[in-house]
């Protein structure tokens, strides 16, 4: 199996450190290079083009929603995901960075597991969302387009959906990850995963975050 190559842009030596050593266990990950600041960072972006490149907010030259744009939007044409790694959870900076390209938005404060998943789930080409501040997103997620399929009624077929995966579903809305799910269900986080799989196909639904919002706004959650 390929790796996943990761870099870090990080002004902290302690958490670069920390984040180098946490992510070099998991065997499905390759470091593949690490910078202090957005200047550096970009350049060792350009020239290691990793597949994830995880980026803190408060860069001492700029700040880490300008390196995520430069990365997405400007002339490099990066084709890496972005991870926002930060303790900041404003709403604004939120959807600044969303709105810079950011695919991920993890908490400094979560649990490794979970920046492992954010990690796992932007490479899959999903958007990735922490808990902590998923319900920012979700109130601010733009309406559904007209081309898109009409949602059915609560008191119709319920998209398909079984009774477990309207359980999973409520939980994804709350902001739970996998591993929160697999442990408040009592099941496997395999499970969860085949789950969630089947809930983004029923809802016709790209990522997690369009499902939740697809699922408060046709009334089959909370």
């Amino acid at each position: 199996m390929e790796k996943i190559r990761i870099a870090l842009i990080e002004d902290e030596d302690l958490i670069r450190q920390g984040l180098r050593d946490a992510l070099n266990t998991e065997p499905t990950f390759q470091w593949v290079g690490e910078a202090a600041n957005g200047r550096l960072g970009l350049a060792m972006t350009e020239e290691q083009r990793p597949d994830v490149v995880i980026i803190d907010i408060g860069l001492p030259d700029m700040s880490g929603i300008d390196v995520t744009q430069r990365l997405k939007k400007g002339p490099l044409n990066c084709q890496c995901r972005v991870v926002i790694l930060t303790l900041n959870h404003q709403e604004e900076t939120v959807l600044a960075a969303f709105s810079a390209g950011a695919d991920a938005y993890c908490m400094k404060d979560s649990r490794t597991e979970l920046l492992i998943e954010a990690i796992q789930a932007t490479h899959g080409g999903f958007a990735w969302i922490d808990p902590a501040i998923a319900r920012i997103v979700l109130a601010h997620a733009p309406a559904a387009e007209p081309s898109e399929p009409s949602s059915p009624s609560p008191t119709s077929l319920s998209y398909g959906l079984t009774e477990r995966e309207l359980e999973v579903l409520q939980l994804i809305v709350d902001g739970c990850s996998n591993a929160d799910i697999a442990e408040k269900l009592y099941i496997t986080v395999g499970t969860v995963k085949t789950h969630v799989r089947n809930i983004l196909n029923k809802l016709c639904a790209n990522d997690r975050t369009q499902a939740a919002v697809r699922a408060i706004r046709s009334g089959l959650v909370n």
